[in-house]
């Protein structure tokens, strides 16, 4: 095939350059497709991997800002493809309660209601593959080797992220670390994202930790809770100092024993007062500038709530469809200027506007039921330390965009790979059951 394209391309760059562009693309995606197709390990490692490096935004500055959103539409196109690859290779799983069918309850009734004024059909069906895309892995039986490249890939990609950073900061390409409130650590990405990928790989060290017990678990464990500090994310950090403390504190497992977890979480605490006391000398960082000046404050978040909260309240049952929450703030509005955001960051909101009280009940049911029928299966650790991301992810989604940032699609893919894992352990010790007879 490739043998035969060489001529066809060669014609093409002499009568258009602009074909032979085309063409060249065009060839270079069949033959992504083909290896995808015959590697899928390696291609959901490498996609996880361009996803959690924020591909659109690195790639976005040597290319130019005009390529931002094709590339984002590119990493959710691919996802979807891989997904889809998953279900026909391995076979199709019947996930009822997968939170992505709420998400297209959502965008019917959205249609049947009529959509927020300036909401297309194109935008809304756009937001509607972009809010479902990160749990469609889910769809597919997926083997135990898919499922532990993935894990262990989340918890690599924020020292994949920072590393690769590192080099174009070195060469005058991009910056490390940006001005925003105090010195923050983005790296490839942008602070708020790179703290959403450490939130995910801080949760897979963790799955990873408990299984295996190993010492360069609880190294990477480590380094992800650095990085993480050094975004300067406060909510993210919440979250994973609770969901880690709760673990070691509670969890048991034979591969990670109580005096190791202890031992552990005791050199943690003892790390607290002295980096409580060099707070002062290090309000550089944006971290522990707030924690001087705003510790309770959420950022102006407030601002724009009250026009979520009015926009809800004009459709409170069934909303205004999926979308609806990209245009309740007026870009050209003082909130914008001044935060440079028009996004709710706070997901309950959100819902409330594009699914109404209908739509939010539904996602929340289905996140419940998914969580629980699938952690049902994991062992005992395991299954505690999903349930407690889960509860702490219904916590995060007060105050982030935690449903549609490009960190979901990681956090996500990691869920699914926890789930298949569990299920294929699961499915492999009732085939070894001895038969009992009748």
């Amino acid at each position: 095939m490739l043998l035969l394209a060489v001529p066809v391309l060669g014609a093409l760059a002499s009568l258009s350059p602009a074909g032979f562009a085309a063409a060249l693309a065009l060839l270079a995606a069949v033959a992504a497709l083909v290896l995808a197709w015959r590697h899928p390990v390696a291609a959901g490692v490498g996609w996880l991997c361009a996803v959690g490096t924020t591909a659109e935004m690195w790639l976005g500055d040597l290319l130019g800002p005009a390529f931002y959103q094709p590339i984002i539409a590119v990493e959710k196109g691919a996802g979807l493809i891989l997904a889809l690859f998953a279900v026909l290779r391995y076979g199709a799983a019947a996930d009822w309660y997968n939170p992505g069918l709420a998400f297209l309850a959502m965008f019917a009734t959205g249609l049947a209601h009529g959509l927020y004024p300036g909401l297309s059909l194109a935008e809304s069906l756009r937001s509607l593959v972009g809010s479902a895309a990160p749990y469609a892995f889910s769809f597919a039986r997926l083997p135990r080797r898919w499922a532990q490249a993935i894990i262990r890939a989340t918890a690599l990609v924020p020292l994949i992220n920072v590393t690769a950073g590192a080099a174009l900061d070195l060469a005058g390409i991009r910056p490390l670390f940006v001005m925003s409130g105090g010195w923050r650590l983005g790296a490839l990405s942008h602070p708020a994202f790179l703290g959403g990928f450490a939130l995910a790989a801080i949760y897979a060290c963790l799955v990873e930790l408990y299984r295996e017990g190993r010492r360069r678990q609880v190294a990477l464990l480590g380094v992800n809770f650095l990085i993480l500090v050094l975004t300067g994310a406060r909510a993210p950090l919440l979250y994973a100092t609770a969901v880690t403390a709760l673990t070691l504190g509670f969890v048991a497992a034979p591969a990670f024993p109580r005096r190791a977890r202890f031992g552990l979480l005791l050199a943690a605490l003892a790390a607290v007062p002295p980096v409580l006391a060099a707070a002062g000398s290090l309000s550089g960082l944006r971290l522990f500038n707030l924690l001087d000046h705003d510790a309770d404050g959420l950022s102006g978040r407030e601002q724009i709530w009250a026009w979520f909260r009015a926009a809800a309240a004009r459709s409170p049952w069934v909303g205004w469809g999926v979308g609806a929450g990209n245009h309740v703030v007026p870009q050209d509005s003082r909130v914008v200027r001044v935060m440079h955001t028009w996004a709710a960051h706070n997901e309950y909101l959100r819902i409330a506007v594009e699914g109404g009280r209908l739509g939010e009940a539904l996602l929340l049911a289905a996140f419940i039921l998914w969580a629980a029928t699938h952690t049902a299966v994991l062992p005992r650790a395991e299954r505690t330390i999903l349930r407690l991301v889960f509860l702490a992810f219904a916590c995060h989604a007060l105050t982030d965009n935690v449903l549609i940032s490009t960190s979901a699609s990681v956090l996500f893919a990691f869920v699914s790979a926890v789930f298949a894992r569990g299920a294929a352990e699961a499915a492999a010790a009732r085939a070894v059951l001895p038969q009992v007879p009748p």
